[in-house]
């Protein structure tokens, strides 16, 4: 779908309306490719951490192997720390201080050692200074330990106030394209940050901000650095694959190496015979709200793969009216689909066809968590995928398996292309990148979930978003 708005901005005369009447001025974002062992190769990145912090080493093996060129403020609070694990690590970094006219590419904090209020200081320290020398489409990256496991109350208090910073700057930096992200750690499971720190500070997080990641020790499984073609040789069901945000699911994950299974209802062949020809998939046409789906579905991974390896939920329908005026035929439609469709799917997957260290990953919504006006229907069922998913999650930890949400915001699609002009301005436009997302975008958020790099991270929900201001 088409943003005139944006177009409009494209030219000079253009421009000068907009910044008159003081509207809003949308970034061009900057969005990946494919997926790359070095994607930050040569690109300035400064890295600084609290006193005792515990993720020194393996933040700083991450920032290597993405290629980029790590500098140290002097005024680091604990310097000499990074310096030795530098050494460790052999890690090539710069501490000085740079050219005041550098403009960096990623700004990554380390907060694990933070313990009190007053050490909170160093975020001020840190950022206060060199804000103002992130460069367009920069990135902002906070490492915290996670408050359920951090001790005291004092330092769960301090690590939980984290999220106000991020919040904030991605308010504040949002109009230059910059995200600001908060990556919280499981002491123990910091040899799982690589995947989690290297999607946000990629451009396949071009449409994320603000965003709060869990990285944990729960999911039974061994890690693992794939970052080119991460799900090469695996094999992906996608569920709403004829169009819009499924068709750009199967898109990428084909993209990133995975042989797809593009699923819809029957009626919909066309479309999915059109994706699948484009990324060398597979058609499976399916009603999901058959009884004997779940059968048939496993039935065909089975025969024909011996298993899955991912699952990937998109299939919805949305059918909107105030609660006053909704019929129940509506209620219990929306509910079947978008929620009790992928309980079933999964009841039946999960006797054996999916296999041990798989990827299950369900597409939510951000009226799931902010609610909708019109949409009560649709925030029970997107809000009941967010619950099931963290419950599910602790389930299926012990063979591996991973289960997380992605919660879209505004995204260009069709089904955004038929709702009123003036409500579609707001929704594009109220959130900090100014802007509507991208069906690729959402694909982004759930191939970094279904990659092989993405073991410590499972329960949650990520919204795609672009800091939408509604929701947390």
């Amino acid at each position: 779908m088409t943003d005139y708005y944006l177009q409009v901005m494209q030219s000079p005369i253009g421009q000068k309306v907009i910044a008159s009447l003081g509207l809003p001025v949308p970034p061009d974002l900057e969005r990946g490719d494919a997926w790359s062992a070095t994607p930050l190769a040569g690109s300035p990145v400064l890295y600084s951490a609290s006193l005792g912090s515990h993720a020194v080493t393996e933040i700083l093996q991450s920032l290597s192997d993405t290629g980029a060129k790590i500098h140290i403020p002097v005024a680091s609070p604990d310097l000499q720390a990074v310096k030795d694990a530098a050494m460790r690590t052999t890690t090539a970094i710069c501490a000085d201080a740079p050219d005041d006219k550098d403009k960096f590419s990623a700004l990554v904090f380390d907060a694990t050692g933070i313990k009190s209020i007053a050490a909170l200081g160093d975020l001020h320290g840190f950022f206060n200074p060199v804000l103002p020398r992130l460069r367009r489409n920069g990135r902002v990256v906070v490492i915290g330990t996670n408050p359920a496991t951090a001790g005291s109350i004092a330092v769960q208090s301090a690590a939980r106030s984290l999220e106000g910073l991020t919040r904030s700057l991605g308010k504040e930096l949002g109009k230059k394209g910059i995200t600001s992200q908060l990556i919280y750690v499981q002491k123990g499971a910091e040899a799982r940050l690589a995947a989690p720190l290297r999607y946000c500070l990629s451009p396949q997080s071009a449409f994320v901000s603000a965003q709060v990641l869990h990285v944990h020790k729960q999911v039974k499984t061994q890690v693992s650095a794939v970052w080119e073609k991460p799900l090469q040789d695996k094999i992906a069901l996608v569920t709403g694959a004829a169009r819009g945000i499924g068709a750009g699911i199967a898109e990428v994950m084909a993209r990133e190496g995975a042989r797809v299974i593009c699923l819809d209802r029957p009626g919909e062949e066309g479309g999915l015979q059109k994706v699948a020809a484009a990324i060398g998939g597979e058609v499976l046409a399916v009603d999901i709200t058959d009884p004997a789906a779940p059968r048939r579905i496993n039935d065909y991974v089975k025969k024909q793969h011996k298993g899955v390896d991912i699952v990937v939920h998109n299939a919805g329908v949305t059918r909107d009216k105030t609660l006053a005026r909704m019929s129940r035929e509506w209620w219990d439609m929306v509910l079947d689909i978008n929620f009790g469709a992928i309980e079933r799917i999964n009841d039946a997957l999960l006797k054996g066809a999916i296999r041990d260290d798989g990827r299950i990953v369900c597409v939510s919504s951000i009226s799931g968590i902010a609610g909708n006006m019109g949409q009560s229907n649709y925030a029970v069922s997107k809000a009941g995928v967010i619950g099931y998913v963290a419950a599910l999650s602790q389930v299926v930890a012990e063979r591996g398996i991973t289960v997380n949400a992605v919660a879209p915001g505004f995204i260009e699609t069709k089904m955004t292309a038929a709702i009123p002009a003036a409500i579609r301005e707001v929704g594009r436009r109220f959130n900090s990148l100014s802007q509507g997302g991208l069906p690729r975008d959402v694909a982004e958020a759930i191939t970094f979930f279904a990659s092989p790099g993405a073991s410590g991270l499972s329960g949650g929900v990520m919204r795609v978003c672009g800091q939408n201001m509604l929701g947390a």
